[in-house]
């Protein structure tokens, strides 16, 4: 664990902004818990990922601009969300290649970029988390985390000092979900038997709830769930480590 507190930037991300507010207020809660300082800075905009998958470099380029800019003061940069934690870590060195200017400064964001749950494990030497959680939970492992950015023990990790809460595994944990950002507006149909097997693999797990890192994921699996009819449960891996549930599951009442 670093010697003195870490001054993190929260990268709250639009879904989470947008849709999920708590899940930003879980990560606060978590970062705080293990010791940093947390700021979310207002400058703070989309990635730009959704305009980089479909090839407008232009607008990533002036997006990333602003990001960069915008975190640059912090120690770390922290977002719940592999997705875009894999944007900003992989994706904005690449953008800026050969910019005398820009280059430097996103290569230097980009080494200070972090996942949630990554960062509380892999930076900040958790292991364990005060939080209690009565049932059982399933996790799936969302594509960006876990290939972008090698997050797969980190969250089961954390999960394992969870009181009350056993994790049983689904098949093809590893699989996507379908979602992919524009990857489910540009092929709709494969989108959804991806979809429709992920939510097979989730609800022969029998477990009450299902968890994942990323809320794009988490959201269109939900919806696939609630469309079949299934009563489990869907939720950031971050509420239950903050012990932050209190909020309908994701999905309910939407």
């Amino acid at each position: 664990m670093p010697e003195k507190a870490p001054h993190v930037g929260l990268f709250v991300t639009c879904l989470v902004d947008v849709f999920r507010p708590g899940v930003g207020w879980a990560a606060v809660k978590l970062l705080r818990n293990a010791g940093c300082v947390v700021d979310v800075p207002r400058a703070q905009t989309c990635c730009g990922q959704p305009a980089y998958n479909t090839g407008d470099r232009a607008d990533t380029r002036a997006i990333a601009e602003g990001v960069i800019a915008a975190f640059e003061p912090f120690d770390y940069v922290v977002a719940p969300s592999g997705s875009c934690a894999g944007m900003i870590k992989k994706h904005y060195p690449e953008l800026f290649t050969g910019d005398a200017a820009w280059e430097p400064r996103a290569k230097a964001l980009s080494a200070k970029t972090h996942e949630l749950v990554s960062f509380l494990v892999d930076v900040m030497g958790m292991d364990t988390v005060d939080a209690a959680f009565a049932g059982t939970v399933t996790y799936h492992d969302s594509c960006s985390g876990l290939r972008e950015l090698g997050i797969k023990e980190q969250p089961r990790t954390l999960l394992g000092s969870v009181d009350g809460l056993e994790l049983r595994e689904m098949e093809d944990t590893d699989v996507c979900c379908g979602f992919g950002g524009t990857f489910c507006v540009k092929y709709p149909d494969i989108s959804n038997t991806m979809v429709t097997n992920k939510a097979g693999c989730a609800s022969a797990a029998e477990a009450d709830t299902l968890l994942a890192g990323d809320l794009g994921c988490l959201m269109n699996i939900a919806g696939k769930l609630k469309r079949q009819g299934s009563s489990m449960q869907v939720r950031h891996v971050a509420e239950v480590l903050a012990g932050r549930t209190d909020d309908p599951a994701i999905g309910e009442g939407n």
